[in-house]
């Protein structure tokens, strides 16, 4: 008797860790685990740790909310100025429902992707060329907003979406570089003729304090002979007045003979009183 009561406890409990066996599940911390009983959808989502669930009647779908990191395909299309472009972006998104991205939708990630890349097109053709180059922070917003819509029925909530490249034609960006060059040619011009304005004013200042003191101009000369005289390899060109060179010209000629008054021929007489 009472090997058959051992027997049978040896089998209750042999069953019964079966039975623990095949119900035991581990959910893991970033996982929760929805529970179909028969097909319909049993309780909330399991949180992570150790749970049972009823062998043969239960099944456990284990949904992962960590963030996803998903790359969009190369979207080529034509914005609204009429450019051929080649956009390729990135979305990051989690699930915050596990029970809704389970029933809701067959695949979130495949329909999160297929969703990205139909609002990636739409987004360039609302767009023009220089707002994909220069303004993309209001087009990552527009974008996300876009995706993020139907995505909430599916549970998921998408955290950003970053547009990482835009590809252009080999002609459009020819044509980019020739206007730029043209714009910095123009700048140049527009600083180089400013610079020349305030410069001949400077000088007109100079001119006019210099014109009131002769010497300063005599004093400026000097300087600037000696700034050139400072170069070895130059030759200095002296100016000097003509006023000047007349002088020396006047003092090499001779002195004309000036003509002498004839002396009065003597009578013998004595002069008068």
């Amino acid at each position: 008797m009472v090997e058959e009561l051992l027997t049978a406890a040896v089998t209750v409990g042999a069953a019964g860790a079966a039975y623990v066996i095949a119900a035991a599940r581990v959910v893991k911390q970033y996982e929760r685990g929805v529970v179909f009983r028969l097909g319909r959808l049993h309780g909330t989502a399991r949180p992570p740790g150790f749970t049972l669930v009823v062998p043969g009647v239960d099944r456990l779908h284990k949904v992962n909310l960590q963030i996803v990191t998903m790359p969009i395909p190369a979207q080529e299309g034509i914005t609204r100025d009429n450019v051929t472009v080649r956009v390729d972006a990135v979305v990051y998104f989690k699930v915050v429902d596990a029970s809704a991205a389970v029933i809701n939708v067959e695949d979130y990630r495949f329909a999160v992707s297929q969703m990205a890349q139909t609002s990636l097109r739409s987004i360039i053709g609302k767009s023009d060329l220089d707002d994909l180059l220069s303004n993309r922070e209001k087009l990552n917003q527009g974008l996300e907003l876009m995706i993020d819509s139907p995505a909430v029925g599916w549970g998921v909530q998408i955290d950003r979406v970053e547009i990482k490249d835009v590809s252009l034609p080999d002609t459009m960006k020819r044509s980019m570089a020739r206007q730029a060059e043209a714009d910095r040619e123009r700048r140049a011009r527009v600083i180089n003729a400013d610079a020349e304005l305030q410069a001949s004013r400077k000088l007109a200042e100079a001119a006019q304090q210099m014109s009131e003191t002769p010497s300063a101009l005599q004093l400026r000369l000097l300087q600037t002979i000696v700034a050139v005289s400072a170069e070895k390899n130059s030759t200095l060109v002296l100016p000097f007045p003509v006023e000047l060179l007349r002088f020396l010209e006047r003092a090499q000629q001779p002195a004309p003979d000036l003509p002498t008054e004839p002396r009065p021929e003597s009578d013998g007489r004595a002069p008068g009183p």
